[in-house]
């Protein structure tokens, strides 16, 4: 099961063991890591998941598909390593992943 850390705006810290195969979001919200609010349920249909993805995952997690970066037009503060976390998918080789939210949402 990967570990994944997110980090909010302020520093706090939400270590989370999630299930390979859940999205970044969708393990997320099951631990209640403030800042994710996945209005549409993950259909990569708003930017209410958008997170960065720290520079040393950035490879692993891929690029964004033409949908993903269509809707991350609609975040705020979109950065290179911008991401909607419902569009990545859990892997044990994610294990230990950092994930940082934003300190506004879209």
């Amino acid at each position: 099961m990967p570990i994944i850390t997110f980090l909010e705006s302020d520093g706090q810290e939400h270590v989370v063991d999630a299930k390979a195969g859940l999205s970044v979001m969708a393990a997320a919200v099951r631990n209640n890591v403030p800042g994710i609010d996945a209005d549409c349920g993950g259909a990569c249909a708003c930017a209410t998941c958008h997170v960065y993805i720290d520079n040393a995952w950035v490879e692993a997690t891929g690029r964004p598909s033409d949908q993903e970066a269509s809707m991350l037009e609609f975040a705020d503060d979109v950065r290179p390593t911008s991401r909607l976390s419902c569009q990545i998918s859990l892997s044990p080789a994610l294990d230990g992943m950092i994930v940082r939210l934003p300190e506004e949402k879209a």
